[in-house]
């Protein structure tokens, strides 16, 4: 069967996530989602299925590459597409959403924008896309991989899901427990009053991985 073809089907993919083993739980709202505004028209859009466009392998691997050579940058702010595009460097969230719109753009469907630990033992966030297909789950993380891989390729001390965007659906991985004093570097949760002193004592300096 060829990737070009490999349209999503995930059983229970309105409720469930199948990579590796986590379940999402569906979440009317995340600590994310004042932040993630700029961005909400792009991660909302529909798939778009044009004679000339398809989400093969050829072109995922293409995106992946190009965005791979971006210069890593982290920005405060949620870049959209067009900003990424046009600047000199992204961080994960702005090459993740980029990828995001290219693939719904080309007719993709059951793409999840995540927000996790690229590390288990991380103490800050990352950004990354998850694609459910019939031949199984991809893992797509142009900002340390130039390729796409298979989700079995990762134990479970990487990549770790806390949250994930499908369109306008929102979910919450079912072990996560948030916390708005978690500290994170690429995706910041705003913290509340009660939590923003704490927060910021206990905030470390961002150190990023290429």
């Amino acid at each position: 069967m060829g990737f070009a073809s490999l349209l999503a089907v995930c059983l229970g993919a309105n409720s469930t996530s199948c990579l590796a083993q986590t379940i999402f739980l569906p979440v009317a709202s995340t600590p994310y989602d004042h932040q993630m505004t700029p961005i909400s028209g792009v991660l909302n859009s529909l798939p778009r299925r044009l004679p000339d466009q398809t989400t093969s392998l050829a072109n995922l691997n293409q995106w992946m590459i190009s965005l791979r050579a971006i210069p890593y940058q982290y920005s405060i702010q949620w870049k959209t597409p067009a900003q990424v595009n046009s600047a000199a460097a992204a961080d994960c969230k702005g090459k993740a959403m980029m990828l995001y719109a290219n693939m719904r753009a080309n007719g993709a469907t059951h793409v999840r924008f995540v927000i996790g630990k690229h590390h288990v033992d991380d103490m800050r966030t990352h950004a990354w896309l998850e694609w459910d297909t019939i031949a199984g789950t991809f893992l797509l993380d142009p900002t340390f991989n130039s390729t796409v891989e298979r989700a079995t390729e990762h134990d479970s001390t990487t990549y770790i899901p806390l949250y994930a965007y499908d369109g306008a659906r929102k979910y919450c991985a079912n072990y996560y427990q948030p916390s708005y004093a978690l500290v994170v570097a690429s995706n910041e949760p705003v913290p509340t009053k009660r939590t923003a002193v704490r927060t910021r004592a206990r905030t470390l300096k961002p150190r990023h991985r290429r």
